[in-house]
Parts: C-alpha cells; sequence; structure tokens
C-alpha cells in the first residue's frame, strides 16, 4: 500500500485482472457448476495463464512472486463470482509455496513447473477422521525403509481429493506431539493410493472433496519437504496465508451479496415504493456496507503483516480470518433476508453464497480455534 491505506497502482491493477477473468470465466458459470456439481478443471487452468497457479512462488522458481495482500486481492475478487472456485485457486497456492519455501531444489525441480502452469493441481492435506483442530494428534504414519517412506494413513475433508495430481500431507515420521511431524509430497498415481467417494457437502459444489487414503505407499524420501520434524512448523506458517485467502473469499462472496441486494431493493416495490426507501433497509445495508469495510481493512493489514514477517503476523492473520468469515456470512444472510422468499430460491445468486460461505468459519481453523490462537497471543506479551 502507498500512504497509509491506499492499494498501489500495480495492486489496482491486479485486481482489475482478476475481476476481469471473473466476470468473464466465472460469474457466468458458477450457478451451473453449483447445480451440476462440475469441477471447471478447464477455467482454474485457465486462471494459471494469468500467474494465478502460483501467485506467491518465487519468480526464481517460475511463480509471479506477489505478496499476500495481491494475492487475497485475487481470491476477493473470483470470490465475487464463485467463493468455492475462488477457495480451490487458493489452496493449489498454499500447496506449491510450500514446495517452492521449504523443498529441496529436486522437489521443486520435479513439481513446480506443471503446479506453476496447473497441468497439475495441488491438494493440501492436514486433518485426518480423528484430528481436525488438534492438528497435531494426526496419525497418518511415515517410516523410513531404505531411500523411501512407506505412508499409512487416513486425510480427511481434502479439496481435489481423486482429481488432483499432488498431494502435500502432513505425516508423522517421530514421537507424538508436533515435533514428530513432517511434510512430505505424494502423487496420486503412487501404488497404495485411493480416494473415498466424493463427499455431499451444504456448499462448495465446484469443487470435490474426499478421502486420502495411503496403505503401505512407497514415496521417493527425496521429496520430504524441509526436514524431518519440521512438518508441523511448515503447515502453520501455510495457514496463515490460506486463512488470509479464505477470509479474502468471504469478502469477495460477501461484496457480490451486497452489490445484489443494493439492486434487488431497489427494483422490488412493497406498499406502493420501492423496499430501498424505507429506513429499515437502508439501516441493514449500511450496518452490512460497515462491517465488510472493517474486515476488508483487518485483512488487508494481517496480509501485509504476513508479507512482511512481522512478529504478529499469526495473531493477525486468525483476527482477520475470525471477522472476514463472520462477517462474510451475517453480510450474506442478511442479504438473503432483503430478498425475501426470492433469496430463498435458486433463480438467485444469494443462496448459494449462503452456502459456499458458511464453511469458512470452520476450515484453515474454525473461528473458535482463530480466538484461542489471539488469546494466547495476548497473554504472551
Amino acid at each position: 500500500m502507498t500512504g497509509q491505506f491506499q492499494l498501489t497502482q500495480d495492486q489496482v491493477a491486479i485486481r482489475e485482472l482478476a475481476e476481469r477473468f471473473t466476470a468473464d470465466n466465472i460469474t457466468p458459470n458458477a450457478a451451473e457448476w453449483d447445480e451440476k456439481y462440475i469441477f471447471p478443471r478447464d477455467i482454474i487452468q485457465q486462471s494459471a495463464e494469468l500467474g494465478f497457479g502460483s501467485i506467491y512462488v518465487s519468480e526464481e522458481s517460475g511463480g509471479i512472486g506477489l505478496g499476500r495482500l495481491e494475492a487475497a486481492l485475487i481470491m476477493e475478487a473470483m470470490a465475487y463470482g464463485c467463493p468455492s472456485t475462488s477457495a480451490f485457486i487458493s489452496i493449489h497456492n498454499m500447496a506449491s509455496w510450500m514446495i517452492d519455501r521449504f523443498g529441496s531444489q529436486t522437489v521443486k525441480d520435479k513439481y513446480l513447473p506443471q503446479l506453476i502452469t496447473m497441468e497439475h493441481i495441488a491438494s493440501y492435506c492436514l486433518t485426518e477422521p480423528a484430528s481436525g483442530s488438534d492438528a497435531a494428534a494426526l496419525k497418518t504414519t511415515a517410516k523410513k525403509d531404505g531411500d523411501d517412506y512407506v505412508l499409512n494413513g487416513t486425510k480427511q475433508f481434502i479439496s481435489g481429493a481423486g482429481e488432483n495430481e499432488v498431494y502435500v500431507a502432513m505425516v508423522r515420521t517421530g514421537e507424538d506431539g508436533p515435533r514428530g511431524i513432517s511434510a512430505i509430497v505424494i502423487e496420486k498415481d503412487m501404488p497404495g493410493i485411493s480416494f473415498g467417494a466424493n463427499e455431499k457437502k451444504l456448499g462448495w459444489h465446484s469443487q470435490p472433496t474426499a478421502q486420502l487414503i495411503m496403505e503401505d505407499v512407497r514415496v521417493p524420501a527425496e521429496n520430504l519437504v524441509g526436514g524431518e520434524g519440521e512438518g508441523f512448523r511448515i503447515a502453520m506458517q501455510g495457514l496463515d496465508g490460506g486463512r488470509l485467502n479464505i477470509g479474502a473469499c468471504s469478502l469477495g462472496g460477501a461484496q457480490r451479496c451486497l452489490d445484489e441486494a443494493i439492486r434487488y431493493t431497489k427494483e422490488r416495490s412493497q406498499f406502493g415504493q420501492p423496499v430501498a426507501e424505507f429506513q429499515n433497509t437502508q439501516f441493514t445495508l449500511a450496518d452490512m456496507a460497515t462491517d465488510l469495510e472493517a474486515a476488508r481493512a483487518l485483512l488487508y493489514l494481517a496480509a501485509a503483516k504476513v508479507t512482511d514477517n512481522a512478529p504478529d503476523k499469526t495473531r493477525f492473520s486468525a483476527m482477520a480470518k475470525r471477522l472476514a468469515t463472520d462477517n462474510g456470512s451475517a453480510i450474506v444472510d442478511r442479504a438473503l433476508q432483503l430478498h425475501g422468499g426470492y433469496g430463498y430460491l435458486q433463480d438467485y445468486p444469494i443462496e448459494r453464497f449462503w452456502r459456499d460461505l458458511r464453511v469458512h468459519s470452520i476450515l484453515e481453523g474454525t473461528n473458535q480455534i482463530m480466538r484461542m490462537v489471539v488469546g494466547r497471543d495476548l497473554l504472551r506479551q
């Protein structure tokens, strides 16, 4: 940002580029993707032509090397059309960044070229059936055997499972707790890999979600990302950015629904006048806009802190994610109320955004966990 609160010309140009891509490719198709459970791989791959498959992969590795604020602007713009698709691209970027930031040159050379173009798409694999918020309790094992690790376990709620080619997974190579966790890159076609049935979800219909199941999967030791025991730290650093992006997806969805509510209340008449003329409507719209801008300001600040590696970056990313996702869902809910019965119909986009944004307060760390992160950091001061 220049000055104190203004985006730079480059940042505005990046946002406008993402807005044009969204208007041309995502917004016109999102309702059909949702209704028919279509995974729009072709459109996702087209976004890579703009660099959106490697937003914060370094330029040295072939990415576009942007900061976390620029990434948030892109995610927010794409979520205006479809939060589900935007979030999916965010997850790919998080996994690609982990390989670039912490992987050896061997791992980078093996995977990044096809991830940058999104010829191959990556998933992030942390959650397990019995370890969600308590991620450090994960049970998937990786035992060293010669030049390989042998993996056994199951990952739960994996976006892209069964469709994506690359999986950055957190596995246990040592003792219980966070110090025994390592990160490793797995390929879809490795023997012993299988996938559960596609989950039937409330929202996020444009992306597949399933279990990743590993049974005696042999993975080359060179696929380790970072050293043994560094996986939990790597995963948490990845989540700082992931939380910003999912918050940005809530901002984009909320902005779309605010715009839809303004348009609808101007057009809809009751008691002889447009609904927008009623003071109650104006107060509701004012509160929606205020809550949106407050969340946006905090998220942009947090993004700048993550880019600068500020000491309080994790606290701010947790605060921003919590506020953006809570406010985003509340804004969409009020937009649905302003639409009345029509807001409940699939003929209007509001109900899709209501469903898609609901999960944002759960994934990348529940909003209850976000409060714990913030509270503990405050008490350490």
